[in-house]
């Protein structure tokens, strides 16, 4: 089984790694950096290095519990060392956005009482489904930006903790909700915290503080159904350059 370092530290953007199995384009390593597409968010994408030569990693998937690794014109790579190397611009867009959308998640389940049903995030854009929902006047829109932007200006810590699935059914509210839509075979629960905001349950990659997204924007709002609704965001650029780590 892959070790998931991403999980650990997910401004990781390199490791020393082993390629256990090759088979085509399908790369299987002992350990990596790079995030599988899943939970609504995109795959990393970066490259292998070996003997000095790079190979592209276009495409990372979850196949039958493993992580795989695709792999643009791997002849020549062989199993052995390896050094795993992601795009590191590309994980931060996500990242920024994904916390943005737990941000604004916690705000419209607080207001209104809407859980999040889905969200798929990119890294540039993001978006999120909300059930319960009514039609929101440009006043609302306005109200759940602002009170976004407030919790992220508050520069929250994000934590990690892990727990059993059956401690994590207990919890009442939105986390409970989530945990009963994992498979059965999900034993142990990963539940991302914003200091006293939000937890919920997720296997992504986040920033380390809310001040780190920035400023949130709603740039469009879609009707998937009644009282079902679609938010798309983005993310505003830093005014400072932020560094790994």
């Amino acid at each position: 089984m892959t070790a998931e370092l991403f999980l650990e530290d997910s401004y990781r953007c390199e490791c020393a790694a082993r390629i256990v199995e090759i088979s085509g384009e399908k790369v299987i390593l002992d350990q990596t950096v790079f995030y599988p597409t899943g939970g609504g968010q995109e795959c990393d994408t970066g490259t292998l290095e070996q003997d000095g030569r790079l190979f592209d990693v276009y495409q990372v998937k979850r196949e039958g519990g493993r992580i795989v690794h695709y792999v643009k014109e791997p002849e020549g790579l062989v199993a052995g060392p390896v050094t795993a190397r992601i795009d590191w611009q590309r994980r931060y867009g996500m990242m920024r956005l994904h916390t943005s959308l737990h941000v604004l998640a916690a705000v419209v389940y607080e207001k209104y009482g809407a859980l999040c049903t889905g969200n798929q995030i990119y890294p540039e854009r993001a978006r999120i489904d909300f059930n319960q929902l009514h039609d929101l006047t440009p006043a609302e829109l306005d109200e759940i930006v602002a009170e976004t932007n407030r919790v992220i200006a508050a520069d929250h810590p994000i934590s990690y903790r892990t727990i059993g699935r059956e401690e994590a059914e207990r919890i009442p509210g939105i986390i409970k909700t989530v945990v009963s839509l994992l498979p059965p075979s999900i034993r142990e629960v990963r539940l991302v915290s914003i200091d006293s905001v939000d937890e919920q349950a997720c296997g992504g990659t986040h920033v380390k503080r809310t001040g780190e997204i920035g400023r949130l924007e709603i740039t469009d709002v879609k009707s998937k159904g009644k009282n079902n609704k679609r938010l798309e965001v983005r993310v505003l650029p830093l005014n400072v350059e932020n560094t790994q780590g």
